[in-house]
């Protein structure tokens, strides 16, 4: 469904797992935010913390409203070449398809199933949602769950050749542990599916399933075999993305961030949503301008567009004009990921 997988052109996608072996953030990092280099990014994390953790600052924030929110895919992780999500799903395609025949000739399943990465990167937003809706559905959450779970155990990145759960970004793992040190809540607010975030999140990120945001696809309530199960049905329940975003905080979370963190036009009304109430608040956006050591793209980095994660120059202007953050990847980070 649209946001869930590539729609190729603004959304974010979700995932990861427990297959990740990684120290947690606040274990492997004693200097907090070692990872960031010194300099405008850093300092306005450090700067904010402080202002609204300090009593005696008329920006101070009581803990039980210290909430962050983060955008996963190209936020906390790569999503480079193609959302992890969609790589679980074209295999599924692939996996499911001897019990299917007239996928051969049914598109896009037919496109799928051919190949061509030329023609998956032509893939519509409608032809996700088909795709979705054939490998995402007719089981229950658990059973679900499971097999996203046994993928990304063996599943590898194909640049990296590591698990996909290798490729979250240190500096961004020290962030949340530091933010939460200080008493907030951090809270994954993605375009991806909530259910397959919810299977690693909290190994990988510290952050429970219930303060995982995303997209859904509607649930059926049953009894299977004598027990009550939610089964997955074939059809969009809520899109987490664009201005599903600030609609999803507040209907889950109820109460505006203090922060909020992305790095796409899927993002801007998380910001804008985040930036619109009162006292002072940290928005962020990070820019994908290191191609050696992770991916270089989109117009804000004076490259063209992918269409997967965009950050367009529209974004970045009104970035510049509202006094959001833009994280350089190359100059502000330090390290990307763990490995390193």
């Amino acid at each position: 469904m649209p946001h869930f997988l590539p729609r190729l052109g603004t959304m974010a996608l979700a995932l990861l797992l427990v297959v990740a072996v990684l120290p947690s953030p606040v274990q492997a990092q004693s200097t907090p935010l070692a990872s960031w280099n010194d300099g405008t990014a850093r300092l306005a994390i450090v700067d904010f913390v402080k202002a609204t953790t300090d009593k005696a600052s008329s920006n101070y924030v009581p803990p039980e409203d210290r909430i962050a929110t983060f955008d996963q895919d190209g936020t906390l992780w790569a999503e480079q070449p193609l959302f992890t999500q969609a790589m679980f799903a074209l295999d599924r395609v692939r996996a499911l398809a001897p019990a299917h025949t007239e996928w051969k000739t049914e598109e896009p399943l037919k496109t799928v199933l051919s190949g061509d990465p030329g023609a998956l990167g032509n893939l519509t937003e409608k032809d996700w949602t088909e795709i979705v809706g054939a490998t995402h559905a007719g089981m229950s959450n658990e059973e679900f769950q499971a097999i996203a779970k046994q993928w990304l155990e063996t599943a590898q990145h194909p640049r990296f050749k590591r698990p996909y759960t290798d490729l979250v970004y240190r500096p961004m793992l020290e962030l949340m542990a530091y933010l939460r040190a200080n008493g907030f809540r951090t809270y994954i607010v993605s375009g991806g599916g909530q259910e397959f975030m919810r299977v690693y999140a909290e190994r990988v990120y510290g952050i429970p399933p219930e303060q995982i945001i995303g997209s859904s696809i509607a649930t059926k309530y049953e009894k299977k075999d004598g027990k009550p199960v939610l089964m997955r049905l074939p059809k969009v329940f809520f899109i987490d993305d664009h201005d599903g975003k600030a609609v999803g905080i507040n209907l889950f979370i109820g109460k505006r961030p203090y922060a909020a963190f992305g790095n796409s036009d899927g993002d801007r009304e998380m910001l804008e949503w985040t930036g619109a109430g009162a006292g002072v608040r940290l928005k962020m956006l990070v820019l994908h301008d290191d191609a050696s050591r992770e991916y270089a793209y989109g117009p804000a980095a004076g490259l063209p567009d992918t269409k997967l994660g965009t950050f367009s120059a529209a974004l970045y202007d009104e970035a510049k004009k509202s006094g959001w953050t833009v994280v350089s990847m190359k100059s502000d980070w330090k390290r990307i990921f763990p490995f390193e």
